[in-house]
């Protein structure tokens, strides 16, 4: 009697920690392996992470008391159960972070201030690249004042958007006028030339009849006026 032995199929694969040969859906997505697939099966793989967590002294990882409804989320923190919403957006496969916003939020002031000594020096390495040190160096070159209108104690950091360089330190209208312009020297230059040019004015044409004219546009404005 000929025997039939099992062979696997393209659906299946081997975990080799407990080398049984299991569906490809007991295996977590991995682009960056060649099979698309986690090394190990989702229940070797989570207790590898869990002997992992022990190692390096962190507590076991927490779990809902409760089954978690279709279209809520819980989270470890606050331990409550919130809609996805209430989630901030991740580009990883389940769409949302591991914690709600006010706790993910909460937690990333902690990290901040435990690596940079507050939101703003984060903020700015991120950001800009600079701290809160070379922020000061180069209001003190700029005198204290914006680089453009000079006016005292500006805030905002100044970079060229299409190379990420600091340019300056400007002062909110400033630096939002420059984004508004798209920090195009050609859209600057023509509103420069609309301001001298173009500036209607009231011009008396009769006793108490006035008209609003433009030395560039209708009626040029009276040698009296």
């Amino acid at each position: 009697m000929r025997r039939v032995f099992d062979l696997p199929s393209e659906s299946d694969k081997k975990c080799p920690q407990c080398e049984r040969l299991l569906p490809i859906t007991e295996f977590h997505r991995n682009r960056r392996r060649a099979d698309g697939l986690a090394y190990y099966c989702k229940i070797c793989a989570a207790a590898r992470s869990e002997a992992s967590r022990r190692k390096r002294g962190i507590g076991p990882q927490k779990k809902a008391s409760t089954p978690v409804p279709a279209g809520l989320k819980w989270c470890p923190d606050c331990d409550q159960i919130k809609p996805l919403e209430d989630f901030p957006r991740t580009k990883k496969a389940s769409g949302r972070h591991s914690y709600c916003k006010p706790c993910h939020n909460r937690r990333d002031r902690e990290t901040a201030q435990r690596l940079y000594g507050g939101t703003r020096e984060y903020h700015l390495r991120r950001r800009y690249g600079i701290g809160e040190k070379e922020f000061q160096e180069l209001l003190a070159e700029q005198g204290g004042v914006c680089a453009v209108c000079a006016a005292p104690d500006p805030e905002h950091v100044d970079h060229d958007h299409r190379t990420g360089w600091v340019r300056g330190i400007l002062c909110f209208n400033c630096n939002g006028g420059l984004g508004q312009f798209r920090d195009s020297p050609v859209r600057l230059a023509r509103a420069i030339t609309y301001l001298r040019g173009t500036t209607w004015q009231r011009v008396l044409i009769h006793p108490g009849v006035y008209q609003m004219c433009s030395p560039t546009r209708g009626r040029p404005p009276s040698q009296r006026s």
